[in-house]
């Protein structure tokens, strides 16, 4: 199967779209697939000009995302997306983003009669309230129940996510979860070298967030339970692993964590093997793939109810939820937590054992059905469109 995939996002940029198609492209190469790419030029002028292991790779020009410049939307292309698929044209397109290159390839793969599959990797109508501009959200929700619509099928990480969005109208879902490398992630990696470095020994608890920071991953809640696990155990250690808009005022208010920024895969994993608790207060993620990397790596996670740690913790047993929005429950979870060494070490142990359960070959086998089946549905009902 010839796949293409488009997406204003890819690796080396730092975020879950672009770490999950990375992940899947590896396993779909490893099958044989012919994968071709549309995307952005990418900020980073040292990126290589094609990306290994790409049939055909398209880069259109894009401009950064205020506030993100790292990241980039890619501009409406669909000339130059419309010639590539004249001269090799795919089986099935994937669309992973919704900015003006997605639904430029959408109106062309359309048009052209190539089945479309949508991802849902981001839930654009909580940023709208996080940054200021909650009356656009219900725009922006018909615009995107239009977009994916329009496709064969789109894949939503967790059956939550998918009945929420069945009941706002949007059609023809599917669920794919996420997969953890588990041969980079490894309680093993435990280095009592970092851990004397943020000031901790075996008996002081180091608390971890990874993550970006920006206004839409609730860093108050995360900068005040910080403060008040410290009330509860002086002594503890809090690391925070990420960058982003957020992170100098973040840091004047926590004066006493240590922030790493951006860091390796390799040094990310020593990071989150050395910690023993992880705190994730967001609630802007459709899955949040770190919370399975903390799981994987064996630490205990106080997080929502809420993606991935809704599907992936029993809590109590490998981890602990607490109710979507209730702050003062999540802190509470987290401050009784962290004075309790032989709990979040226990929890620690059973979460790497669930996180046993998320592997991309079985992701990639799920990504693979829903776009066969796609495509066996376009060619039985479907001819070109001109929408």
């Amino acid at each position: 199967m010839r796949i293409c995939l488009v997406s204003e996002t890819w690796s080396p940029e730092i975020n879950g779209v672009a770490h999950t198609l990375t992940q899947l492209s590896q396993e779909l190469l490893a099958r044989g697939m012919q994968l071709q790419l549309v995307r952005p030029h990418p900020a980073d002028a040292a990126t290589p000009r094609r990306t290994p292991g790409m049939q055909a790779e398209l880069r259109v020009p894009g401009m950064a995302i205020p506030g993100y410049r790292a990241v980039r939307l890619g501009l409406p292309a669909g000339r130059r997306v419309q010639r590539l698929w004249q001269q090799q044209r795919p089986d099935v397109v994937y669309l992973a983003t919704q900015g003006p290159l997605g639904w430029s390839a959408r109106r062309v793969a359309r048009r052209m009669g190539i089945p479309l599959v949508a991802g849902w990797h981001t839930n654009f109508d909580h940023y709208c309230g996080d940054y200021g501009v909650p009356w656009l959200a219900p725009t922006l929700l018909r615009g995107l129940r239009h977009f994916h619509n329009g496709c064969q099928a789109t894949l939503v990480p967790t059956r939550q996510q998918a009945d929420d969005l069945s009941r706002q109208g949007f059609q023809r879902l599917a669920v794919m979860g996420r997969g953890i490398d588990h041969r980079r992630l490894d309680p093993a990696l435990r280095c009592a070298e970092l851990r004397r470095s943020w000031g901790a020994d075996e008996h002081r608890p180091v608390a971890l967030h990874v993550g970006r920071l920006a206004a839409e991953k609730n860093l108050t809640l995360l900068r005040e339970t910080f403060h008040a696990m410290r009330s509860a155990r002086p002594d503890m250690a809090q690391v925070v692993v990420g960058d982003g808009p957020a992170r100098r005022s973040l840091e004047k208010a926590l004066p006493e964590v240590h922030f790493t920024g951006f860091i390796s895969p390799e040094a990310l994993a020593r990071h989150y093997a050395s910690a023993d608790l992880f705190l994730f207060p967001s609630l802007s993620e459709t899955w949040g793939n770190v919370v399975p990397e903390a799981m994987a790596s064996g630490l205990a996670v106080v997080a929502y109810r809420h993606a991935a740690a809704a599907e992936l913790i029993d809590s109590g047993v490998n981890g602990v939820t607490v109710p979507a929005g209730d702050a003062e429950a999540f802190r509470e979870a987290a401050v009784a937590l962290c004075q309790q060494p032989a709990r979040y070490a226990q929890m620690g142990r059973a979460a790497r054992l669930r996180s046993q359960a998320c592997r991309w070959p079985a992701i990639a086998d799920t990504f693979l059905s829903v776009l066969e089946q796609a495509r066996e549905v376009n060619h039985a009902t479907t001819r070109p469109c001109s929408i």
